[in-house]
């Protein structure tokens, strides 16, 4: 198969589709007994919208991995130990450290250029968190001697931010921590020097936490806080190898290998027009070694090239964001 960060057009894109779905339904087990299960045949398959996903849920309690590989590395969803949680095996972590490293470098910029700074817990503390995984990566690549971890210091973060405040800084941050940090600012009536070199990148996490408030007003209240408009997001999540980032509005674009479908919530056969809302169908061609079609419980809507993502269908699972600093 093609190397998927070679992919540049549409068709690049689909002839690496048509070659992963066939690829995964000969090698990973699961895969090829939810495709049988629906009476699909494989070699009917020969666009994107005959490609079956398979329902996120199957990460919990089942081995999604090839057949003709062992690993002992797996990344798990964040929870309490009386919730069933999510384990995604990793195959090859070159993949995933390239795939993290090229999206930055398309969306944000070089990682060397930066400083990262974690509302978040070390990666000794969470080992099997993608998310941590992720950005204890992008500190490697940095080398810079000021990243760190934050999430337990908001004093020392705040010396830091101001003493910074010429230099390229990200701030990653689930997004119950970065209010938690502009709490303490306001209740010690501490006041953020900062410049326009700060990018904050929030990560999701509200739910069952604080107060419910849409995307929109987090944004808001956290441009308003850290005074400066560069407060952007990213999607992904444990069963996944790629980002999708957001610069602003709520409006995510995806690198050339991944792409967002939106499906009929109840009719999971049937994609819905742009502009419409559904339920998130990934495309990650990265989880070569998984599954790369997967049926998220995430609302949303495609606008273009770019997507917005919405909330999440009534019942399902808190996101593990949202648990990752119990």
């Amino acid at each position: 198969m093609k190397n998927i960060f070679d992919i540049k057009t549409e068709e690049d894109f689909l002839t690496a589709c048509l070659e992963t779905f066939r690829f995964q339904y000969e090698n990973v087990e699961i895969y090829r007994k939810f495709v049988d299960y629906l009476k699909i045949d494989p070699q009917n398959v020969d666009e994107l919208a005959k490609i079956p996903f398979l329902p996120i849920e199957m990460f919990k309690n089942h081995q999604i991995l090839n057949k003709n590989i062992s690993t002992e590395l797996y990344f798990q969803s964040s929870g309490t130990t009386q919730m069933n949680l999510s384990k995604h095996f990793i195959a090859d972590q070159n993949i995933y450290q390239e795939s993290i490293y090229k999206s930055f470098d398309q969306f944000i910029g070089k990682p060397e250029d930066f400083i990262f700074l974690g509302l978040l817990p070390s990666y000794l503390e969470k080992q099997n968190s993608s998310l941590i995984y992720m950005v204890d990566y992008l500190m490697k690549k940095s080398g810079k001697t000021e990243n760190g971890y934050f999430l337990y210091n908001h004093e020392d973060l705040f010396k830091l931010l101001n003493d910074l405040k010429d230099k390229k800084v990200i701030l990653f941050g689930v997004s119950f921590a970065l209010l938690d940090f502009l709490d303490y600012c306001t209740s010690n009536s501490q006041t953020l020097k900062l410049s326009d070199t700060l990018t904050v990148i929030e990560t999701g996490g509200m739910k069952g936490r604080k107060e419910e408030m849409t995307k929109d007003e987090l944004l808001k209240i956290l441009q308003e806080g850290f005074k400066t408009d560069k407060i952007y997001s990213e999607y992904s999540m444990t069963e996944l190898l790629s980002q999708a980032y957001s610069l602003g509005e709520n409006i995510y674009q995806c690198p050339n290998w991944m792409r967002i479908l939106v499906r009929n919530a109840e009719d999971p056969f049937n994609y819905e027009k742009e502009g419409r809302t559904g339920a998130i169908n990934i495309i990650d061609l990265a989880n070569i070694h998984s599954c790369s079609f997967l049926a998220t419980q995430d609302l949303g809507k495609i606008m273009g090239d770019k997507f917005q993502v919405l909330g999440r269908i009534d019942h399902s699972d808190i996101r593990g964001c949202s648990l990752l600093v119990s």
